[in-house]
């Protein structure tokens, strides 16, 4: 049984939680991002490197910092790597999709919007929310089921970047890709069946890159709604990257015709 000094909120089939975050960036970026922070658990002895910075941060806030045997935070971890520090915070508040439509706006520059479709990899799932962060992405977008939600392994897997993205979940994913159509935002899909590289994808305007799940790719009624299906180039014998890693190259690409777009 879990350790019932913090009270879980389930979310779906697999009983991921949403309202822990486990690891010391991750739990300094939380700090840092004005997150509702109700109380942190440290390793007894555990008071070196990051961990001074967590104290400081906590002291600074006002908020509770309780020493416990390293055993209980064991009992309360997910992700099985904790680092000797686990905090309790508010649950992830999702973001609404014209929210990330305004932020682009805001910033006066062409919406760069991710759409996961079926995502179900905690891990995957924090490393695209990395590269999508330090891209420039505005916001992210994945349906309400079948895809994996803000975990503790999520928070951890992307190093606090959760904290620095808006993510949106959404009832009903074809409608949001229809929308985000009638917008002017053009749909690219990550798929080997593509029929150019995304070097060689001019991907000007408004952005929406899909990114399909670990086994099955991306789903047949969006793969359809796509614009665009564009591929990367492989030359070894694996035929095939995981989600994060295969994003993350097109994700890069785009950012790198943005770069030259507004040195121009």
């Amino acid at each position: 049984m879990k350790d019932q000094l913090f009270k879980y909120k389930v979310d779906s089939k697999n009983d991921f939680i949403e309202n822990i975050v486990e690891g010391r960036n991750a739990v300094i970026e939380a700090l840092k991002s004005g997150k509702t922070v109700e109380e942190i658990l440290v390793s007894n002895g555990n008071i070196t490197g990051s961990i001074n910075k967590i104290l400081a941060l906590a002291k600074n806030k006002n908020i509770i910092v309780k020493r416990v045997d390293k055993k209980k935070l064991n009992q309360i971890s997910y992700t099985g790597a904790h680092q000797g520090v686990i905090a309790k915070v508010s649950p992830y508040k999702y973001y609404e999709l014209e929210d990330i439509l305004n932020y682009a706006s805001k910033k006066g520059e062409e919406p760069y919007i991710v759409i996961l479709d079926q995502i179900e990899d905690p891990h995957n799932f924090g490393s695209i929310i990395r590269t999508a962060e330090v891209c420039g992405v505005h916001g992210i977008v994945i349906p309400k089921r079948r895809n994996v939600g803000v975990t503790p392994t999520v928070y951890k897997s992307s190093a606090g970047a959760v904290e620095h993205i808006r993510i949106c979940k959404v009832n009903n994913l074809n409608a949001t890709v229809d929308k985000l159509k009638k917008l002017g935002i053009w749909i690219y899909g990550a798929d080997m069946d593509g029929k150019n590289y995304c070097f060689d994808i001019n991907f000007n305007g408004g952005v929406a890159l899909v990114i399909g799940s670990e086994g099955k790719g991306i789903s047949r009624l969006i793969k359809e709604k796509c614009d665009v299906l564009t591929k990367i180039p492989m030359r070894g014998n694996i035929t095939s990257l995981n989600a994060s890693v295969a994003g993350g190259i097109i994700m890069y690409e785009i950012l790198r015709q943005k770069i030259k777009r507004y040195k121009n």
